[in-house]
């Protein structure tokens, strides 16, 4: 993989001077086209998020008010998008995870009772202790311990999860059948169609190698999604999906800023509330660690011995982004596996995730545009991004049981079980135990025996 020269610092002009300079664009092998370009398939690929967060923390009306929600979450994904591009210059987004939002409508405010600006106060105060694992390089350590065909594991794993959750939102596998996942009993209705079309263009694309072929697929199924739902008087996709706006402009509505509070210490009690907070810290730790190793791995910017030049940069980035979440009451942000389809499409330094971010501040205003691409045009892209990443399969050395097992859940895991915390977490406590059991215990970094026992636990008394 290629090493990233890091020695030119923010604020200091490179080779190239000025942006070029500035971004590293042409020492990364990349130009300013593809960078943009990248931006923009990553923002469409993840754009969803800018209505599937409001709906899950509207809690079906008895929660925060869509538009409310649906301002902040642009808000926070655009500037936390942007400092990761301006600050640690990599093409890595950010917005509201998946996972942590449920965690915090139905655990804490259904389950637990607090109001949104407790839960809130939950995410605020796991995003600061993560931000102090950041500043004291115990984050990047861990990462830095896990051996390098585990990275790689990390990275195809990844790859199998986003390949599924593009199958999920496309509709073409389900968990509605007899067994867990089935295929969509009708695979003959429009919406599969739009999905099956946009996989076929975007596939053939880049079997020829056009730069661009996601975002090309994306716009192409968009369209022809659009045309059908008007022409059926809007049949398939409804709330504006697959539509002609009938409105530009929406007006942001700033109201949830600044709305969280410490008050779910009193109300839950200290043990119960450091559970709370450790739950969720377990989740947004694992999952960036596992995002960041495996798009940086398919960008090619890892080092020979599996480091990412600046990580600590990224880090505190995603950690302040978790701050930024619960300030802002869009729950905690962390870096999206979706970047992927932006680094697929070349793109290799932070002019990408400016160009990302801006598109989501932009979003605030201009949301009923952003509304319009159905979830079946934008899964292809990760289908795609999928075999990307499921390249790194080659590298691993399947010969040595004690690495290629550990290797083998961890990939599984991530799909499987829907988490990429669990696929890390199984990946790190087999390969420990095997190592111990076969005589080479002293072969593994101290960090992954004390990593692997909070797996441990993790597992045992299920914490997420």
């Amino acid at each position: 993989m290629a090493k990233t020269d890091d020695s030119v610092r923010i604020g200091e002009a490179g080779p190239g001077g000025g942006l070029d300079g500035f971004f590293k664009i042409t020492e990364r092998g990349s130009t300013v086209r593809i960078e943009v370009i990248a931006g923009v398939t990553t923002w469409l690929t993840m754009a969803y998020i800018l209505f599937v967060n409001p709906a899950i923390l509207g809690l079906d009306g008895k929660g925060l008010a869509f538009a409310q929600v649906l301002t902040v979450t642009a808000l926070a994904a655009g500037v936390m998008t942007i400092l990761m591009g301006v600050v640690a210059n990599y093409p890595f987004a950010l917005a509201a995870g998946l996972g942590l939002n449920a965690f915090v409508a139905f655990t804490l405010v259904l389950g637990d009772k607090l109001t949104f600006p407790e839960a809130m106060g939950v995410i605020v105060t796991e995003g600061i202790l993560i931000t102090v694992l950041v500043l004291t390089g115990v984050r990047e350590a861990i990462i830095n311990a896990i051996p390098m065909d585990l990275k790689r594991a990390i990275g195809i794993g990844i790859g199998a999860f986003i390949a599924l959750i593009g199958l999920v939102n496309a509709g073409v596998v389900t968990n509605t059948g007899a067994t867990p996942l089935s295929l969509m009993p009708d695979l003959t209705t429009w919406p599969i169609a739009v999905f099956l079309l946009g996989l076929a263009v975007s596939g053939a694309l880049v079997a020829r190698k056009m730069k661009g072929a996601l975002l090309i697929g994306i716009l192409a199924s968009t369209l022809l999604a659009t045309i059908v739902n008007e022409v059926s008087h809007l049949k398939y996709w409804k709330f504006g999906i697959a539509a002609l706006p009938h409105k530009v402009w929406a007006s942001p509505d700033f109201h949830l800023v600044g709305k969280f509070s410490f008050g779910f210490i009193s109300k839950l009690g200290i043990i119960t509330a450091l559970a709370a907070v450790g739950s969720v810290m377990l989740s947004d730790f694992f999952d960036t660690v596992g995002t960041v190793i495996g798009i940086g791995g398919e960008a090619g910017l890892l080092d020979k011995d599996g480091k990412l030049p600046g990580m600590k940069k990224v880090l505190l980035i995603d950690s302040l982004a978790a701050v930024a979440g619960g300030f802002t009451s869009s729950s905690s942000n962390t870096t999206f596996i979706e970047s992927a389809s932006g680094v697929s499409e070349g793109g290799r330094t932070g002019l990408a995730s400016v160009v990302t971010g801006g598109l989501f501040l932009l979003a605030m205003f201009f949301s009923p545009i952003a509304g319009i691409i159905p979830a079946q045009a934008t899964a292809p892209a990760l289908v795609i991004v999928g075999y990307f990443m499921m390249t790194l399969v080659k590298d691993i050395d399947w010969g040595d049981a004690g690495i290629g097992i550990p290797a083998l859940l961890t990939i599984v895991m991530m799909p499987f079980t829907y988490s990429i915390t669990n696929g890390v977490g199984a990946g790190f406590v087999t390969y420990t135990v095997i190592a111990v059991l076969r005589g080479k215990g002293k072969d593994v970094h101290p960090l992954m025996y004390v990593v692997a026992a909070i797996f441990a636990l993790y597992f045992i008394h299920g914490v997420v």
